[in-house]
């Protein structure tokens, strides 16, 4: 009868927290290969598109090439072609159109 149950019951939890370290060690190999990463890429995502300007090129979520126009609250006028003007959300900015190219 070696399970958790028993370990715990029998008193050991030195040897019950033995066996859970390789969980603990998994998850915090994953926290910062996986999870820290993202969130800085996210602050850097929402610093760029607090800071965007009329003239600036970005690219949109959907794959819109365009340039900025017009900065409102909570939208961006951007146009995309000679006479083509969109209204789009802030959050469907992917990033500027140069920078992606880089990566």
């Amino acid at each position: 009868m070696n399970t958790f149950a028993a370990i715990l019951l029998q008193g050991n939890t030195s040897a019950f927290l033995i066996q859970l370290a390789p969980i603990f060690a998994i998850f915090g190999v994953f926290y910062f290969l996986v999870i820290m990463p993202q969130k800085r890429r996210q602050r850097e995502l929402q610093a760029l598109v607090e800071n965007l300007k009329p003239g600036d090129r970005i690219v949109t979520s959907g794959g819109i090439i365009a340039t900025v126009t017009a900065v409102r609250d909570t939208s961006l006028i951007i146009r995309s072609a000679d006479k083509s003007m969109l209204e789009i959300s802030r959050a469907s900015v992917a990033g500027l159109h140069g920078e992606l190219e880089q990566k």
